[in-house]
């Protein structure tokens, strides 16, 4: 069997001068630069009580990671100059190198913040359709979803994603291959990551009178229905420039053993209401790694 490689994890501030200095990138085959919200850094209290994609990543070549992921990250703010100052640098600024590929996790806070916007709010500016506004006997998880909220959801994250895109292309990594990544479907539930944060999609779907039977099918037509912009979002991007290097490693392939919806703590693959086991990310690391691989080779 071929051997892999547990990725190195580096923080930027590791990352002193550039090519002339700072972590010895000289010792790996390959240097990666990656930015994301906590299926890339911490997604539980204690932070040593589960993982993250990266922690189990494991490739067939030799690869450092630089990583400014950070939980609760939005796809907004992974390109703010002011409060993303190491990753703007790095990929595009005055700590700039040539990175082999660029790794993103980012869309799902986002996607989770919209959804817990409240039915006072207009139709526009909220993902879920109230009870009166849903159809008579709503059974399929896209009828509690607002039209017009996600055509709104839509238009801003083609723009943030957009202008990602666009600040990787201002620099020495114009054109590196960047990769995004869908999330895998969970089951809400009153299990959040301790210290007072989460659970994140059953408060937002108790607000807007979801029958509990229903959770698990909203869920999913929210998670797929992100994978499906994020695809959408790539293709409009290579049919105007075909060497863009655009790549979406889609988790829901994962096999993950879902929790109950009445689950309070660590069930099945999930650690907590989003955030996977040990297990459970080394499942999802598993996917990226057969598709990063060979963009490494």
């Amino acid at each position: 069997m071929p051997r892999h490689y547990r990725v190195e994890l580096v923080a930027p501030e590791q990352v002193v001068g550039g090519e002339s200095g700072g972590f010895a990138f000289d010792l790996y085959a390959r240097k990666c630069l990656a930015q994301g919200d906590s299926w890339f850094s911490i997604g539980a209290f204690p932070p040593g009580a589960t993982s993250n994609v990266l922690a189990e990543l494991r490739l067939a070549r030799a690869t450092a990671v630089v990583n400014c992921a950070r939980p609760g990250q939005v796809l907004q703010h992974m390109n703010d100059t002011s409060s993303e100052s190491w990753f703007v640098n790095l990929l595009a600024g005055n700590l700039a190198m040539h990175w082999d590929a660029i790794l993103i996790s980012g869309g799902g806070n986002d996607l989770i913040d919209a959804a817990a916007v409240g039915p006072q709010h207009p139709a526009a500016k909220r993902l879920l359709l109230t009870p009166a506004e849903r159809p008579l006997d709503p059974t399929a998880g896209d009828d509690f979803v607002s039209p017009a909220g996600w055509a709104t959801f839509e238009g801003y994250l083609e723009r943030v994603f957009d202008a990602l895109v666009r600040r990787r292309d201002r620099g020495v990594n114009r054109g590196v291959p960047m990769l995004f990544h869908t999330y895998a479907t969970a089951m809400p539930r009153p299990a959040g990551a301790g210290l007072g944060f989460g659970p994140w999609l059953a408060p937002s779907l108790r607000r807007f009178d979801v029958p509990q039977a229903r959770w698990l099918a909203v869920s999913t037509a929210l998670t797929d229905r992100l994978a499906a912009l994020l695809r959408r979002l790539i293709a409009q991007h290579l049919q105007a420039d075909p060497g863009v290097n655009l790549h979406l490693v889609d988790t829901r392939t994962a096999p993950l053993v879902l929790a109950q919806p009445t689950d309070t703590g660590v069930a099945g693959d999930f650690h907590n209401e989003i955030h996977l086991t040990y297990r459970g990310y080394r499942k999802a690391a598993a996917v990226w790694q057969r598709v990063l691989d060979p963009i490494l080779r």
